[in-house]
């Protein structure tokens, strides 16, 4: 996971539930780096940069269409 790069940032974990069913259902492997802080607590998500989503430079382009089609296509807008 070395390779993995940084593709979205998000200020709260309520923010990824819906992204993560989405990865799994299309066999990404990814992970959320400082999630696991900012569940514990809320307010450091912005002292740490954020809630990043960290995926292999090869799925980047599927990754993309995933979030903007999560951001124009629905009503569960990613902020």
């Amino acid at each position: 996971m070395e390779d993995f790069e940084t593709i979205a940032i998000f200020n709260y974990t309520h923010e990824i539930v819906v992204l993560k069913h989405l990865l799994q259902r299309q066999g990404i492997l990814y992970y959320f780096e400082n999630e696991t802080m900012s569940s514990i607590v809320p307010f450091y998500s912005n002292a740490l940069g954020g809630i990043k989503l960290k995926i292999h430079p090869n799925d980047f382009k599927t990754v993309r269409i995933i979030l903007d089609k999560l951001n124009n296509d629905s009503n569960l807008n990613i902020v």
